[in-house]
This record gives structure tokens, C-alpha cells and sequence, in this order.
């Protein structure tokens, strides 16, 4: 029994090692075609002999071992007789990770009243007349019990005007209410500060974000657009 145990270790060793090897290989053989390219990961696909290389900011390509073909797009596979997007599960994992990871002092944070039933992530745009939209049902957000963290994606890119009001609203002494003010088309002092604006624009956009607004929930789901408080609470399962 002993040596069965022994055996099955050693040959687990070599499996990762030559698993490894092959990842490498990949990672090496891509580089040399697209130097461009930042590899974050090369890992087994669900599909024998297909290798899944993502890119940092989310983008996959699929492969074979040998690095010689390529496949872009998406993987669907069948989950208890019903097809699932097997490549957007992947994405909706690694937005989860992220969103999580960003501290409580990287949100302007509007918290729910009373018990908190939800979280969400908005990635927003003072400019943004959906995104304005949006802001007009936090009040009922935060009464329905959802708790709502923005985070910044001037779409203009970083200098713009855009960008400039979302920094003065990140570092005015009150945040919500310089947010809340810029929203409605009134001017806030001009503030600069350290502030995560830039960061949070480039990683909005690793994260698949084209547009604001864009809401991520808990779980990493990506919700493009304007959506109505009522609505957003009937999809959270509190309404």
C-alpha cells in the first residue's frame, strides 16, 4: 500500500512537471509571434489537447500543445443538459476577484439603509447621461437594501475633462455629495489628491468594461448599461 502511494505521487510529479513544460513552451512560441501580448495564464482547457492562454486584461485564445493553430472566441459545453458559456464563467470568476480585492478607501461608496442585502460595483462616468440616470435610483437602491460602490471609467481616458471632475468628487471632503452634485450637472471644486481613478479606468477595461454604466455584481456578472432600481433588485432576488 505503501509503495502504491509512493508511486502515484511520483507519477502526479512528473504529470505537473510535463504539464508545466508545456505551458512554457506555449507561453514561449506566442511571445515570438505576438510580442505584444501579456500572458497572465496558460492552462489545460476543458477540452483534451486544447490549451486556454489569457491575456491580463481578459482576452483568450485557444490553442493546441504545440502553438501552431488558434482558436479566438467563446467555449460552451453542456452543464446538467443545458449549454453554458464555459469562457464568460472563467471572466465572471477573475471579475469577481477583482472587484473583491479593491479596498473599502478605492470605493465611493453609497451603503445600503439598513440590513445590506447586495453589493454591487458601478463603473461610472460623471459625464454620462445613463450613467446620471443610474445615480437618480441609488436613493431606492439603497432602500431596497443594496449597497452601491463606484468605481471610475471616464470614458474620455485619463486628463480629460471627464477624468478631472471624477478626481475632484474622489477627493472632496464629502464624496457622496460632490458625487451626487457633479451628477447633476453642478460644478465641484476642482481637488487633486492620490486617488485610484486611473487604475480603476485600466482596469474596467481589462475587465471587458466598453461603456458606462457597467455594473458587477458579486459574483463577477458583467451588466452592461442603465438598469431601473426595481428591476436590478428583482435580478438580485429581493424584489
Amino acid at each position: 500500500m505503501h509503495f502504491f502511494r509512493v508511486w502515484l505521487l511520483v507519477c502526479m510529479a512528473l504529470f505537473s512537471n510535463m504539464l508545466f513544460a508545456v505551458e512554457s513552451d506555449i507561453k514561449k512560441k506566442m511571445l515570438r509571434v505576438l510580442p505584444q501580448l501579456q500572458i497572465a495564464a496558460v492552462e489545460e482547457s476543458e477540452i483534451k489537447g486544447l490549451y486556454r492562454v489569457t491575456s491580463v486584461n481578459d482576452q483568450i485564445i485557444f490553442t493546441d500543445k504545440d502553438a501552431q493553430y488558434f482558436l479566438s472566441g467563446e467555449l460552451f459545453g453542456l452543464q446538467k443538459n443545458q449549454l453554458v458559456n464555459i469562457t464568460e464563467q472563467r471572466r465572471q470568476a477573475g471579475r469577481a476577484e477583482k472587484v473583491a480585492a479593491i479596498s473599502e478607501s478605492d470605493r465611493l461608496t453609497f451603503p445600503a439603509s439598513g440590513e445590506r442585502k447586495a453589493t454591487i460595483f458601478v463603473f461610472t462616468d460623471i459625464d454620462c447621461g445613463y450613467c446620471r440616470k443610474l445615480h437618480d435610483e441609488v436613493p431606492r437602491m439603497n432602500e431596497l437594501g443594496i449597497e452601491v460602490n463606484y468605481l471610475a471609467y471616464p470614458r474620455a481616458g485619463v486628463g480629460s475633462a471627464s477624468y478631472n471632475k471624477i478626481v475632484s468628487a474622489w477627493c472632496a471632503e464629502d464624496r457622496r455629495q460632490a458625487m451626487t452634485d457633479a451628477k447633476a450637472g453642478k460644478s465641484i471644486p476642482p481637488k487633486k489628491c492620490a486617488n485610484p481613478v486611473a487604475a480603476q479606468f485600466e482596469m474596467g477595461g481589462q475587465m471587458g468594461v466598453t461603456g458606462t454604466p457597467a455594473i458587477v455584481l458579486e459574483d463577477g456578472t458583467l451588466v452592461p448599461g442603465y438598469v431601473p432600481a426595481d428591476k436590478l433588485a428583482e435580478g438580485l432576488g429581493i424584489l
